[in-house]
């Protein structure tokens, strides 16, 4: 037990103290962090947008040209690995580019837009169809009800799942590793490299993932409970 307990403290020592390799997790956490929460703001635009554009229809109830531009773009990014979009920005569209923070902002970013599209176009949707009619009853314009009544009440009913998307975009940064950018994943791999043991700077790295999501879904339950609370008022 001795022996066995001084080797970990040995392998520990060797992935995180000796010349100080635990600045390099911390900054490929710092990058990790940056992608997921820019990539995560540039999907809330990209997706709202998304959002109203499939959700316009004609005045016979067909839909637009814009909803069906929407559903083509949803049904792409949806319908391909995100690890493949990734590549296909930086080995193709931005092949010259140097800057690989921002190629991942964009490409996840991206790819985040089409699953927050069905989100919000859902949390939109679960707003009674009542509301609408209440709000043009008293005299508001169509567009008049929708962002003063149906978008706040849509909000309460999107930010749940919007939450955990950026959860999953978080753990999804993890591939960022294909376009050479030195994330928390890629910083363990190299670790790892260095010490010719991978257990320790793996386990690790999932250590930290853990604890950071974890952090993130007690955020997230605390902020379900107000919403469920400003409901029952």
């Amino acid at each position: 037990m001795q022996a066995w307990s001084e080797k970990v403290a040995k392998m520990f020592e060797a992935a995180f103290i000796t010349g100080d390799r635990w600045k390099l997790y911390l900054q490929g956490l710092g990058v990790t962090i940056q992608i997921a929460v820019f990539a995560a703001i540039l999907g809330m635009i990209i997706g709202t947008l998304l959002a109203f554009m499939k959700l316009s229809v004609r005045r016979n109830g067909k839909k637009t040209v814009l909803a069906v531009l929407a559903n083509i773009y949803i049904d792409v990014i949806r319908g391909t690995p995100s690890v493949l979009q990734l590549m296909i920005m930086w080995f193709i569209i931005f092949s010259s580019a140097k800057n690989g923070v921002f190629v991942a902002v964009l490409s996840f970013g991206i790819n985040s837009g089409a699953y927050v599209a069905e989100i919000v176009r859902a949390g939109i949707l679960a707003v009674d169809k009542g509301q609408m009619e209440a709000g043009r009853s008293l005299g508001l314009s169509k567009a008049q009800t929708m962002i003063y009544v149906v978008i706040p009440q849509a909000v309460k009913n999107v930010l749940p799942p919007i939450g955990n998307e950026f959860i999953v975009l978080l753990k999804e940064t993890a591939i960022v590793g294909y376009v050479s950018l030195t994330d928390l994943t890629r910083a363990a791999n190299q670790i790892a490299s260095r010490t010719y043991e991978a257990f320790m700077p793996l386990i690790g790295a999932a250590v930290i993932y853990f604890v950071v999501i974890k952090i993130l879904t007690v955020l997230l339950g605390v902020l379900e409970r107000r919403l469920r609370k400003s409901d029952n008022r």
